[in-house]
């Protein structure tokens, strides 16, 4: 019985034939731990792959066997290896490797002109959505990504969990994605806040498409409004609020759209944060930029208003917690590069770079938005967070990923350097003159704290200058660097 048993299951896992099977495409699987042993099993149930060897950096690992494959080196041998083996595909067996790891293959396998698959990561195995064989490409983001946000959840299961929670900008890149992380801790309600019709119902449609157990509602408005605004948290009784609403995209904010770029964005945070103090709202966070920090251009100095504005609020006595959390770049956000390089990518080149040395901090969108959630619990009022960003990459560096991962190389997809538009500077910094960073529980978290916090009189100030309906664009950076005292535009 036990031998009927052994020989059914040597039949079906190919074992009894696995080493001198020709079907399927040969393929190299980097790693020879636990996932690279799941990930032969199920392959060798499909005719699509045929694994010829496994490359792991441990020489404990060398000469092994797991499956009846054989461990034969390192990973600097795949060139060699690859070329032996007429292998065209390698799988990075490495759901848990770091960036630089999974970068380190990608740049070893395009050298040998091989092209890199992965399978999914730990938390997409663990949930059951996916399985080890669903091998896929490497993506940009799986050469950018870093090491899995550790989050409080107790904390944030006390400050989100049955309560009544408001996103403005629900729509959006970073605002959709809040909604989905903070879905997570059950609230009450989840109300999403937006402007656009078709952004709010994309994020309802994909809630009732998950079936996510948190109720939600949808309200189409305008950070502006104040009409609409006093009506939905009269309604709604928002306990806590996260504002994402904001123009975002530099060049076009720069000019003609100056003072729109302040309305929405200074004018309207204040707007949503004077009605959830009228409201009782008991944390309010703001999403913010590192455009922020010694901002050279309108976008960046609108943001750092309104983190002063914030700050004038809560100096003045406000109940809400009002906590800023700055941070760069976010892979794959509406209006990013990333999407632009594809674009450019897909209709044959060549990809647009404003300068060969500019460098941009990069985080992915779901980090961005836990660490948001993490340091709203956090705060204690009037803190600008920071958030780790990790090292500075330069934009160069990602057209030439791109193009090696689309396939391609730099001869066939050219690079060309437009130079800076308006407003952009060659680098980004997280932190003010000024300012110190502290510590705080979290690794991923630091406090700035600013030397000086506006009072009630310059509140006063500045809603004046804000009542004025139109004002040119002269006006607007002259009332900007008056109220900035960093802002500097930029010239080119």
């Amino acid at each position: 019985m036990s031998g009927s048993r052994l020989l059914y299951r040597g039949w079906k896992e190919h074992r009894l034939y696995g080493a001198l099977q020709l079907s399927g495409r040969p393929v190299l699987v980097l790693g020879a731990g636990d996932a690279a042993a799941d990930l032969l099993r199920e392959l060798a149930r499909s005719a699509q792959w045929r694994v010829v060897g496994l490359l792991d950096d441990n020489p404990a690992k060398a000469g092994r066997q797991i499956n009846g494959v054989r461990v034969l080196g390192d990973i600097d041998r795949m060139d060699e290896l690859a070329a032996a083996m007429d292998v065209a595909h390698v799988i990075v067996a490495m759901p848990g490797a770091s960036a630089a790891q999974r970068r380190r293959a990608a740049e070893t396998a395009s050298r040998a002109g091989l092209q890199v698959l992965t399978v999914p990561a730990f938390e997409d195995l663990l949930s059951g959505r996916v399985s080890i064989s669903q091998v896929r490409k490497v993506e940009l983001e799986d050469l950018l990504g870093r090491e899995q946000v550790q989050l409080d959840d107790e904390g944030l299961h006390r400050l989100l969990t049955g309560k009544v929670v408001l996103v403005t900008g629900a729509g959006g890149s970073i605002g959709s994605e809040l909604c989905r992380q903070i879905a997570r801790f059950k609230p009450g309600l989840l109300v999403f806040y937006e402007l656009s019709e078709y952004a709010v119902y994309a994020i309802e449609q994909e809630f009732s498409r998950r079936n996510e157990a948190c109720p939600v509602a949808c309200v189409v408005g305008d950070v502006k409004d104040e009409a609409r605004l006093e009506a939905t948290f009269a309604r709604y009784h928002p306990d806590v609020v996260f504002h994402a609403a904001a123009y975002k995209h530099v060049p076009m904010m720069e000019n003609e759209n100056a003072w729109e770029a302040v309305r929405n964005n200074v004018m309207g945070t204040l707007r949503v944060a004077r009605a959830a103090v009228a409201a009782g709202v008991g944390e309010f966070v703001m999403i913010s930029t590192d455009k922020a920090v010694n901002p050279t251009n309108v976008m960046g100095a609108t943001k750092r208003l309104a983190e002063m504005a914030c700050q004038a609020l809560q100096a003045g006595g406000a109940a809400t917690r009002f906590v800023m959390v700055r941070f760069g770049n976010v892979l794959g956000s509406s209006g990013s590069v990333i999407p632009k390089f594809r674009e450019q990518i897909a209709r044959g080149g060549p990809i647009t770079v404003t300068h060969p040395d500019i460098i941009r901090y990069f985080m992915l969108i779901p980090e961005a938005a836990q660490l948001v959630l993490q340091a709203g619990l956090m705060g204690r009022g009037g803190e600008i967070f920071v958030l780790d960003m990790g090292e500075p990459v330069k934009i160069v560096d990602l057209a030439k990923d791109l193009i090696r991962l689309s396939g391609f190389s730099e001869e066939e997809i050219r690079i060309e350097f437009t130079g800076l538009r308006p407003g952009e500077k060659l680098y980004e910094e997280l932190l003010a003159d000024g300012e110190a960073t502290l510590p705080t529980p979290h690794p991923k978290l630091r406090v700035a704290k600013p030397v000086a916090v506006p009072d009630g009189q310059w509140l006063a100030e500045l809603d004046a200058w804000l009542a004025v309906p139109v004002r040119d664009e002269a006006d607007v950076k002259a009332g900007l660097r008056a109220r900035v005292p960093e802002y500097q535009p930029a010239a080119h």
